[in-house]
């Protein structure tokens, strides 16, 4: 299969994103600001439902003796000291910062690095990301993938009208780490299970469930006229959803 073929999806994700984000940073600063707090926190329901509903993956997955749940709990808690100890959250921050000077026409710094973090966590951590790259990499079935490619179309349109053009950036990610796991996809298809029934596969998604939900937390606090606020350092965990795949194993191996 030809790569182009199985990154398609990935292509077409990309293109929602900078349509979305391009109308709602053209629409910025036009509608009344209750209207946009209200779309903001609209938002943050509808991922936190996302994410709770990714999180709801964890029942099914047993290592050992050892429930999902559990299994969700280690590897964040592992993932997050690593990420702080890493500093991603920072290194995100610093790459938003980065791209603020690329794009001279973004306005207002901090907004641009929040848009773009929060844009690119929200679109690339999800069951969508996963199993869409991958049966786009195995396949060249783009299906979900333009399902997820609709969802984030309209979700960066309403954080384009917030944070500008800092979301639109947000499809560099996109692109690297869809396309990254497509084409790795197609280069190990021999060696992956089915990515809707495999226990790592629900693992991770699970992880990332919890993790959306922290975002959410972030977007409701995005709508607060508040000087200062602390935020769930979701950039930090994102380490989580490798050492789940470590902790799963090691479960199996300890819980027979």
């Amino acid at each position: 299969m030809h790569w182009l073929a199985q990154v398609s999806g990935t292509l077409l994700n990309v293109s929602t994103i900078l349509v979305g984000a391009s109308i709602g940073a053209a629409l910025r600063g036009r509608l009344p600001e209750r209207v946009s707090r209200t779309l903001l926190q609209a938002l943050a329901l509808i991922v936190l439902y996302v994410g709770l509903n990714m999180a709801a993956s964890l029942a099914h997955v047993k290592a050992g003796f050892f429930p999902g749940v559990i299994l969700a709990l280690v590897s964040l808690t592992i993932g997050a000291g690593m990420g702080e100890w890493l500093a991603l959250e920072e290194r995100l921050n610093a790459f938003g910062n980065a791209l603020q000077v690329r794009f001279a026409r973004a306005e207002g710094g901090g907004r641009f690095t929040e848009g773009f973090v929060t844009a690119s966590l929200l679109f690339c951590v999800g069951p969508m990301t996963i199993i869409g790259s991958l049966q786009n990499g195995l396949s060249g079935n783009i299906d979900l993938l333009a399902l997820k490619s609709a969802l984030d179309g309209v979700a960066s349109l309403a954080l384009g009208g917030v944070f500008g053009l800092g979301v639109a950036a947000s499809a560099i990610v996109i692109l690297i780490v869809q396309g990254g796991i497509s084409l790795l996809a197609g280069l190990l298809a021999g060696s992956l299970g089915n990515p809707n029934t495999d226990p790592v596969v629900l693992l991770i998604t699970g992880t990332g469930g919890l993790i959306i939900a922290g975002i959410s937390v972030n977007v409701m606090l995005s709508g607060l006229n508040a000087a200062t606020r602390e935020r769930v350092r979701v950039g930090a965990m994102l380490p989580a959803l490798i050492v789940c795949v470590v902790v799963y194993h090691i479960a199996g191996l300890v819980g027979r």
